[in-house]
């Protein structure tokens, strides 16, 4: 039994230290209740407990990812579908962390869920589509809102995903061609539009000078012979053959 004094001696020494002294790395806090009571909130690095006396929790303060799973939705304009998303967080206040809220954790998850139903449900689908950012600002400003009094700050909040109903999927498919047809038929319209002014215009000018309209009728003689497996029969205009006759009756009156 005497020899076996020193070892007995050596493990309670070792289990006093090791129940006394705590390492808390850089992104670890320790909120420290002594009696039951908030004492302090310490660290990182080495710190002390007291034991038998106080009783430390710790609580990592890093950004924390929540995936919230799918959850049905119902919009505004009575369409049903599939909503996840994504949370992060951070916890800024580890005392209310500990003191506020059993399972911070739990809590949080289960928020995020409610809030996510709650507010799309605000929306019609056109919106969800749309508007995806200002959606997201706004479960950030809610949720976080609701967490600030367990110590946590919502950092941001992502719709990850929307599952819509296969007969929805087609009807904006539809919608889409149909859409993309107008906007086809608009630009064409656009374009005769443009075409008949220019046309207008190069009437306007040809009518002041008979002349052009000549020049633009051999031109496209010119466009027509480029191919030269073709036989273009046209007939003379008398205007070009004018100068022609004028200068034979002058011969004739000599």
């Amino acid at each position: 039994m005497q020899g076996l004094s020193p070892i007995f001696v050596l493990l309670v020494i070792v289990l006093v230290i090791t129940n006394t002294i705590k390492l808390l790395r850089e992104w670890e806090r320790g909120v420290i209740l002594r009696l039951g009571k908030f004492q302090a909130v310490r660290g990182p690095g080495l710190i002390v407990v007291i034991p038998g006396i106080e009783r430390m929790h710790r609580v990592n303060t890093r950004v924390i990812t929540v995936d919230v799973p799918p959850q049905d939705i119902i919009t505004k304009d009575n369409v049903t579908l599939k909503v996840n998303a994504v949370v992060f967080f951070h916890i800024f206040s580890p005392k209310e962390t500990i003191i506020n809220v059993e399972d911070w954790y739990s809590a949080t998850y289960q928020k995020a869920q409610t809030v996510l139903r709650n507010v799309l449900g605000q929306f019609e689908l056109d919106e969800l589509l749309a508007e995806r950012d200002s959606i997201n600002h706004r479960l950030q400003s809610i949720l976080d809102a609701e967490t600030d009094q367990w110590g946590i700050k919502v950092d941001s909040v992502e719709i990850k995903h929307l599952d819509l109903p296969q007969e929805m999927q087609r009807a904006m498919a539809k919608q889409a061609e149909a859409e993309r047809e107008r906007r086809s038929k608009i630009i064409a319209a656009e374009g005769e539009y443009q075409a008949s002014t220019r046309l207008a215009e190069a009437a306007d000018i040809m009518g002041k000078h008979p002349m052009t309209l000549q020049l633009r009728y051999l031109q496209t003689l010119t466009e027509i012979a480029v191919d030269h497996n073709s036989t273009v029969v046209f007939p003379v205009p008398l205007d070009l053959l004018k100068p022609f006759l004028e200068l034979q009756e002058r011969i004739s009156e000599v």
